[in-house]
């Protein structure tokens, strides 16, 4: 993994052109838009794969979200920067196919934004992830009814951005606009 390309992001306008690139923290503190992938993996029983972040991480430690995320690097497809996140974060890869996107803005306290062009990609794994302790501090499988659920309960322990994604996902699946 190349860690000084890790360090940067790809700035987009509203259409997702690429208009520039910025340190990844630099974008992050003046919440400007840049490109990204949200992966979400499923099992034969219909339950998404979550990831607790991990207690080390610069922003949102330890809180609740989808199978993996992050930024593309210049020149990588939005599957190719999803399955090399995958197997970076969970330890292992699937097929990937890119499902809907869009544009959020989430703030947090630390005075960071995530202001995202997201690219929502899903794939299907029957075993148990081995994450990377780096990045993930547990996993569990629910449905999304239990994910649904939970979040309406305990808000606080999910991600912002899983949150603004989880909504538009079962938007759309109930709509028929994803399948």
């Amino acid at each position: 993994m190349d860690k000084a390309e890790d360090k940067y992001v790809i700035l987009v306008d509203e259409n997702d052109n690429p208009i520039g690139k910025m340190e990844k923290i630099e974008a992050h503190e003046k919440g400007l838009l840049h490109r990204a992938f949200s992966v979400f993996v499923f099992n034969d029983k219909d339950e998404l794969l979550l990831q607790q972040r991990a207690l080390t991480k610069y922003h949102t430690p330890g809180l609740w979200t989808n199978t993996c995320c992050s930024h593309q690097k210049e020149g990588e497809s939005h599957v190719e920067a999803g399955k090399r996140r995958l197997q970076e974060e969970m330890g292992f890869s699937v097929p990937l196919r890119e499902v809907m996107s869009f544009i959020y803005k989430a703030p947090f306290a630390n005075g960071l934004t995530e202001h995202e062009f997201d690219h929502i990609l899903i794939g299907y794994y029957n075993h148990d992830p081995k994450p990377n302790p780096d990045e993930v501090a547990d996993f569990k499988w629910r449905t999304l009814n239990q994910i649904k659920a939970n979040m309406a309960k305990y808000p606080e322990q999910y991600t912002a951005w899983f949150k603004i994604i989880f909504e538009k996902y079962l938007s759309a699946i109930n709509t028929k606009k994803v399948i």
